[in-house]
């Protein structure tokens, strides 16, 4: 039986980076990029106003106070998006909006609230004169042009994971399309004879299959594209026909059918169509875990992944294992999830020698964490799970984890109510 660091780098380095491929940045979020991006143009393009004010000259400010304002004669008005064609002289000034281009002869903007434009004229339009109630330095608000990007320069390496903000960037320098590490296809076979989906009617002796759901909902989760190959009868004869349907993905998934049972076919029907590297972990829950590979189309070698049919255990097999084989997939540097030291609320035993992955609700209190147990902690409870924001981990030379002790928690959810 294989620790959970063997098994882990056995499985880890049978994956590499996918290839690339183009797309509209709106539909990269969460993807890598395969080549590096240059700016095409300077950000900001043109030198402009980072508040709504006057554009002076300013050496006509020194002095200038809300008792003696220095009075400038109003020329123009610049509003963002308009080219400006007056030119600041001395004791002159330019209405200017916010991200406008700043007129020549101006090296600085006066705000509006710095000013005594109120008192003059509620329709802030016509303004002959306006004065300047406060200093203002060389250069302030003031945007220069190429501030935040130069052009040429290096805007987003290759590596770089999509969110939101530098899809923001791309877009800011005019770029629509990028090159990303395609994401993964993830072929997905429950088994069993007793499974039924949800959509049907159950009947004596049927479960309805949630693994299936849970882990195509993780599989997206984590930024790969799950394709569902339906359920398998607990025949060789059906799993072979199932899974020719699978032989095109990156990476194959089959929940039950890899313990010891008389019914587990799985790994008879591995041995058959390519080979298995192991099925066997000591880690609670998700012992019976099978890693290896089945012969695809063209020569292909498809890594398989046999998850343990007891729904809690194939969530936590697929978070130790899976999880981190999609992201290596993707590109991504980072293949863990966060974790913390918390304060155990609870009890975790830990009879047999196993590395045990706890279901347990973190919560913060004054700068510390607490995790407690979310309740019975057998296999086959789904709902420890979802009651879960993180997994406590107790390892193997430890027989219990009791009330009191700090234990290493892997967060499920960053974002949690905790507030991280």
């Amino acid at each position: 039986m294989l620790s959970v660091e063997e098994a882990f780098d056995r499985v880890i380095q049978c994956f590499n980076i996918l290839d690339y491929e183009e797309k509209n940045i709106l539909d990269t979020l969460g993807q890598v990029l395969a080549t590096d991006i240059c700016s095409p143009i300077d950000i900001p393009p043109m030198t402009n106003s980072a508040m709504d004010g006057y554009a002076v000259r300013y050496i006509d400010t020194e002095g200038a106070n809300q008792q003696h304002p220095n009075l400038l004669q109003v020329i123009d008005h610049i509003a963002a998006g308009q080219i400006p064609h007056t030119k600041i002289s001395p004791h002159t000034a330019i209405r200017i909006m916010t991200g406008a281009p700043i007129p020549s002869g101006a090296d600085a903007v006066v705000p509006f609230e710095n000013t005594d434009e109120k008192e003059r004229s509620d329709s802030k339009t016509g303004l002959k004169n306006i004065g300047v109630c406060s200093e203002v330095d060389y250069g302030e608000n003031i945007r220069p042009s190429g501030e935040d990007i130069k052009q040429g320069e290096l805007t987003l390496a290759k590596g770089t994971n999509l969110r939101p903000y530098e899809i923001g960037v791309l877009a800011s320098i005019g770029v629509n399309t990028v090159k990303v590490i395609r994401r993964p296809q993830i072929a997905l076979l429950a088994t069993g004879d007793e499974l039924i989906t949800p959509d049907k009617p159950v009947t004596p002796g049927k479960i309805f299959d949630s693994n299936s759901y849970s882990l195509m909902s993780a599989i997206t989760d984590c930024g790969g594209i799950p394709k569902y190959l339906g359920i398998a009868k607990d025949t060789t004869a059906d799993v072979h026909s199932k899974l020719d349907k699978g032989l095109h993905a990156d990476l194959i998934i089959t929940s039950a059918g890899v313990s010891k049972g008389d019914y587990d076919v799985v790994k008879d029907v591995l041995s058959k169509r390519g080979n298995i590297d192991f099925w066997s972990v000591r880690m609670r829950p998700a012992k019976p875990l099978a890693f290896g590979f089945i012969d695809g189309v063209n020569g292909k070698a498809i890594p398989h992944l046999g998850l343990p049919g007891n729904p809690v255990s194939c969530l936590i097999a697929f978070e130790v294992f899976g999880r981190p084989a999609i992201l290596k997939m993707l590109g991504k540097s980072n293949l863990h999830k966060r974790t913390i030291q918390a304060i155990l609320n609870g009890r975790i035993d830990n009879p047999d020698k196993r590395r045990v992955f706890a279901r347990v609700r973190v919560s913060k209190q004054d700068e510390i964490y607490y995790a407690t147990p979310t309740g019975p902690q057998g296999s086959n409870i789904l709902t420890s799970m979802s009651k879960a924001n993180g997994l406590a981990i107790c390892h193997e030379d430890i027989p219990f984890k009791s009330s009191g002790d700090s234990i290493k928690v892997i967060l499920l959810d960053s974002n949690d109510d905790f507030r991280i």
